[in-house]
């Protein structure tokens, strides 16, 4: 999946652009655009149903678990994980993977809470107003996939 950008192409044109050579560039600008904009999400939502019994305030939780693992995921690099780059300090390869590990269960965890708050908690009950909810799963949605774009997106290639 890291070289899903390897193949794109710029339609017809004679530009002759090089995206591989840009590669990083562009998921670091997708991987930001996505992480925006599910914050902007729920801070459109909390700013719109400010009051307690439309949109309860520990359902922002989910959001801040999934920057947490957004920044987890992305501490360690692929190099660590194969154990090609850094073999010592704490755990070494195997601290990495751990690591790594935990920051996966959270943003699944975060996104799988999210989905529990939307159904269980404005859907289900039939609560008039659903937008809090909806703006709960697709801020921890965008992260989660922001993440994914951060992680996978980019090649190491370039750093050495």
């Amino acid at each position: 999946m890291s070289g899903f950008l390897d193949g794109i192409r710029c339609g017809d044109c004679e530009c002759n652009v090089d995206w591989g050579e840009r590669r990083n560039t562009i998921a670091s600008i997708a991987a930001g655009v996505l992480f925006f904009t599910g914050w902007w999400i729920i801070i459109d939502a909390a700013v719109k149903y400010p009051d307690e019994g439309q949109f309860h305030h520990a359902y922002h939780t989910c959001g801040v678990i999934a920057t947490l693992a957004f920044l987890m995921i992305n501490a360690v690099s692929n190099g660590q994980v194969r154990g090609d780059s850094y073999s010592e300090g704490c755990m070494g390869q195997t601290g990495a993977r751990v690591w790594l590990f935990l920051g996966f269960m959270l943003a699944f965890g975060s996104l799988i809470a999210s989905m529990w708050i939307l159904f269980g908690g404005f859907v289900v009950p039939q609560k008039p107003v659903v937008y809090p909810g909806i703006a709960i799963f697709f801020q921890n949605a965008f992260i989660f996939f922001g993440g994914l774009v951060f992680k996978f997106g980019r090649t190491e290639d370039l750093w050495q």
